[in-house]
């Protein structure tokens, strides 16, 4: 894992974002936010575990079927399964140390 403050960030309306295997953040000092850190890490784990390419193109899919269904593109996205796994645990800074292989897919069905 590799933290990078990116300029371009700044622009949009995320704090962080995971591309494997980096971990692009908004602020300098978002470096300290663990909360923050152990979301885009949960992400990295989805990423390793579907190949990368394969997360982009199932996260791709599940975003445009929930905004094409809500009609809300900030609702799409937290919808995603990947999306809903990492902000469900998100504040457990042991969650990787304990997480079951594609356990994403539990969040897929739950409403």
């Amino acid at each position: 894992m590799i933290i990078i403050c990116q300029k371009p960030l700044r622009k949009l309306k995320i704090n962080g974002i995971a591309l494997f295997p980096f971990i692009f953040i908004r602020k300098p000092e978002d470096k300290e936010n663990k909360v923050l850190i152990n979301h885009e890490k949960i992400h990295l784990r989805q990423q390793l575990e579907m190949l990368v390419i394969f997360f982009y193109i199932v996260y791709v899919i599940e975003y445009y079927y929930w905004f094409f269904k809500l009609k809300d593109s900030f609702m799409a996205y937290k919808r995603i399964s990947f999306e809903r796994e990492a902000y469900a645990k998100e504040h457990d800074m042991d969650y990787l140390k304990q997480r079951k292989f594609w356990n994403f897919r539990k969040y897929l069905y739950e409403k």
